[in-house]
């Protein structure tokens, strides 16, 4: 089973607030459902897909400090307002990939998720479960959600698939971004993206618990507004997500390549692959998505 992201900042200007990248949306459905049909019927892997909120819910949440709690009047006006955003996006996500033929069905988190102090402790499961039963493809995203501790809260959309990998057999994470992977040599100060034409900022080929502290110290934030942290605590995600489900092979890449979703769906060592150890007898071949 894979999950796939469609990162903030792939299909958003995150630099913008509430600008889709309408063009980019549709190529990356077309993407998806090209591959998804190419599979011989019964043999696909199932497929799980999540989006992040870019220029929509991120600037909304960074406005009124949702992620770190809600604790008046306004606060919950604005933990409103993200929800809302996020929502359209979504809205915006899915008619794309409807459009394109996918069978998708829609489900924000925000309807059943329960935090702890920004953990999220709970989500139903059961109705993402039965959709993928019957040949649906479920869509999840960034959201608000509620919060024991902190009143309201924001969770993430990796966090909502390390969620949902305790509870459906994943195999695969992808994260498709505007980055080609993880820079190696850039700090928070910095761009995501190399800003000169033709500069080339290396991509760290494998992440694993051993070798994050090698390189973290020049993994920053993200371009744009982010409460959820960026690169940084998308890495840090990951890593307890794989240490947590060693079986599980993870790839951060980049979306804005034509066909780069195509070929991370196809299992192609592109970007920076995530995994909980260098063991090829736990990991497994990177083109184990085809079985």
């Amino acid at each position: 089973m894979i999950f796939l992201k469609l990162g903030g900042s792939l299909i958003t200007d995150k630099t913008r607030p509430n600008t889709p990248r309408l063009d980019v949306i549709r190529r990356l459905a077309m993407e998806i459902v090209d591959w998804y049909r190419e599979r011989a019927p019964g043999s696909a892997p199932r497929l799980l897909l999540g989006h992040g909120s870019g220029s929509f819910g991120h600037a909304a949440a960074k406005r009124y400090g949702t992620r770190a709690g809600v604790r008046n009047a306004e606060g919950w006006r604005g933990f409103a307002e993200v929800s809302v955003a996020a929502a359209r996006l979504n809205r915006i996500v899915a008619d794309a990939l409807h459009e394109a033929g996918l069978p998708i069905v829609s489900f924000c988190p925000s309807a059943s998720a329960r935090c702890v102090d920004g953990r999220l402790v709970y989500l139903d499961v059961v109705p993402i479960r039965t959709a993928l039963e019957h040949g649906l493809v479920p869509l999840v995203m960034g959201d608000v959600a509620f919060d024991d501790v902190r009143g309201g809260t924001i969770v993430s959309t990796e966090e909502v698939f390390a969620y949902l990998a305790d509870g459906l057999p994943v195999t695969h994470v992808l994260l498709a971004g505007e980055t080609e992977g993880v820079y190696r040599g850039f700090t928070a100060a910095k761009e995501e993206v190399p800003q000169r034409p033709g500069a080339a900022l290396a991509v760290v080929p494998r992440i694993t618990p051993l070798n994050w502290d090698q390189v973290r110290e020049g993994v920053g934030g993200s371009r744009g507004a982010d409460v959820t942290g960026g690169m940084a605590s998308k890495v840090r995600d990951m890593l307890d997500l794989v240490t947590a489900h060693p079986t599980v092979t993870v790839r951060i890449f980049s979306g804005l390549v034509e066909n780069g979703i195509s070929r991370a769906l196809r299992g192609e060592p592109i970007g920076t692959e995530i995994v909980a150890t260098d063991d090829a007898r736990l990991v497994g071949p990177s083109a184990a998505i085809n079985g």
